[in-house]
């Protein structure tokens, strides 16, 4: 499936300002730095549809993007490194907290976890939250171009074990940067 039209709709910070039209949502979540807006855009064939930056933390709302005028895409603030204060770093995971609960039944929610570190206990956290909500998250290893591929297989195990999955099979390994892996998940996020 090719995605025609995709636009920014709003960054929610409270929860009124999170849409209520009952369209379907793909969440995007994940650690500060794990290339969740690169992987939005690239899923989408964007180049600057989500704002990527160097630096992480940049993504503080719950920013929604409509896809062809029938479902979201939402980017989701990340979680762990980010160089801001403590108070802040909580107030986004209360707006994210807010956001899965509004849209309990309508979200198919994407955990996305590093290839490079093979996941951190902050990882297991926010698989075993998403769980506690009734959610199934879809679990992606990013950056997997930077894994050799002779290391592969044992990171993606690595990656399973420290999320108590049963199996690394259920994982999808994508590099926003070369595209690999990246079809597959939009054919499973999409039902394709």
């Amino acid at each position: 499936m090719k995605v025609r039209d995709a636009r920014f709709v709003v960054s929610a910070v409270r929860a009124a300002d999170l849409p209520r039209d009952g369209r379907q949502q793909i969440a995007f979540a994940g650690r500060s730095n794990v290339g969740k807006s690169s992987l939005i855009n690239r899923l989408l064939g964007r180049k600057n549809l989500a704002r990527t930056s160097s630096r992480p933390g940049r993504t503080r709302r719950v920013n929604f993007f409509l896809i062809d005028d029938s479902w979201y895409v939402v980017d989701l603030p990340g979680y762990g490194y980010a160089r801001v204060s403590k108070s802040e770093r909580e107030a986004w995971g209360r707006s994210v907290d807010r956001y899965f609960r509004s849209a309990a039944g309508r979200v198919r929610v994407v955990l996305l976890v590093d290839g490079k570190v093979a996941g951190t206990p902050l990882d297991s956290e926010a698989y075993g939250y998403l769980k506690s909500l009734g959610l199934e998250p879809v679990v992606v290893v990013t950056k997997i171009d930077r894994v050799k591929r002779g290391a592969r297989a044992g990171t993606l195990a690595k990656v399973a074990e420290l999320l108590g999955m049963p199996s690394a099979a259920e994982l999808f390994p994508v590099s926003s940067r070369t595209g690999e892996g990246v079809s597959r998940l939009f054919a499973e996020l999409l039902g394709a």
